[in-house]
C-alpha cells in the first residue's frame, strides 16, 4: 500500500520544552496521542519541520482513525487563475517544434508568458529562439539563487518554530536579528540560556543536521 506523502513529511513534537520525537508525522502523531493519553495535561506542540510551523492535530478516535484523518487530502479550489495581459504586454505565441519520429517530449509544459515590446524584440536577436533562451535564463537564475533561496527559507522556518515555543524565552528578539542575519555565532549566544532541546532543534532548523553542533555552547556564556 502507497503511503501518502501527507503521512511522511517530517515533524517533531514538543512536550513543554522537550523534544518527544521527531519523525514522519504519523509516527509522530501516534506518539503524541499516546503521551497525551498517559498525561493530559502535558502542552504538546507538533511542529513541520518544513515550514516550522504547528500542526493542529485531531487525534480523537482510535490509532486507525486517526492515520484516516492524516490521511485526507487537502482541500483544494475548482478554478484556473490566469494573469491579465496589459496593453502594453504582448502573449506569447505557441511555437511548434518539429520533432523526429521517435523523439521524446522531455516533459515540455506550454504556458502563457507576457512580456513587454523591448524584450520580445531582444528575444527575437538571440540565437535558438525565444524558448530557449527563456529556458536557459531560468537554469542560470536557479543556478545563481537557489542557495540564497535555501538560505531564506530555513531562517523562515526556524523564525517560525522560534516564534511559536520560544516567543517569552530571554535574547528572542536579538536571537532572531541573528537568524536573519545569518550570524550564526551570535545565535549561539543569544540562546545559549534556553532550554536544551529548543536550543538544539533551532541550530538543526537552521543550520541543518551536518552544520548542527551545541557543543561550542556555554550554558553560563552571555551575549554581548
Amino acid at each position: 500500500m502507497r503511503v501518502s506523502n501527507s503521512l511522511t513529511k517530517p515533524c517533531t513534537a514538543f512536550g513543554g520544552q522537550q523534544r518527544l520525537l521527531s519523525g514522519p508525522l504519523i509516527e509522530v502523531a501516534l506518539a503524541v496521542k499516546a503521551a497525551a493519553e498517559r498525561d493530559p495535561s502535558m502542552m504538546i506542540l507538533v511542529f513541520d519541520d518544513t515550514t516550522g510551523r504547528v500542526i493542529d492535530l485531531d487525534l480523537r478516535g482510535t490509532k486507525a482513525d486517526v492515520i484516516e484523518k492524516l490521511s485526507r487530502p487537502p482541500q483544494t479550489f475548482a478554478g484556473r487563475y490566469r494573469p491579465r495581459p496589459s496593453e502594453t504586454s504582448e502573449p506569447m505565441k505557441e511555437v511548434s517544434e518539429t520533432r523526429g519520429r521517435g523523439r521524446p517530449k522531455l516533459g515540455v509544459v506550454s504556458r502563457e508568458v507576457t512580456l513587454l515590446p523591448r524584450h520580445w524584440e531582444w528575444l527575437a536577436e538571440q540565437p535558438g529562439g525565444a524558448s530557449a533562451v527563456l529556458r536557459r535564463l531560468v537554469d542560470e537564475a536557479r543556478r545563481n539563487g537557489g542557495t540564497r533561496q535555501q538560505r531564506r527559507a530555513a531562517q523562515e522556518t526556524t523564525y517560525q518554530f522560534m516564534q511559536a515555543i520560544a516567543g517569552d524565552l530571554p535574547g528572542y528578539e536579538d536571537a532572531t536579528r541573528a537568524l536573519f542575519a545569518d550570524d550564526r555565532s551570535r545565535l549561539e549566544q543569544w540562546i545559549a540560556a534556553w532550554p536544551e532541546d529548543i536550543r538544539s532543534h533551532v541550530l538543526l532548523l537552521a543550520f541543518g543536521p551536518k552544520d548542527h553542533s551545541s557543543d561550542s555552547i556555554s550554558n553560563g556564556k552571555e551575549a554581548p
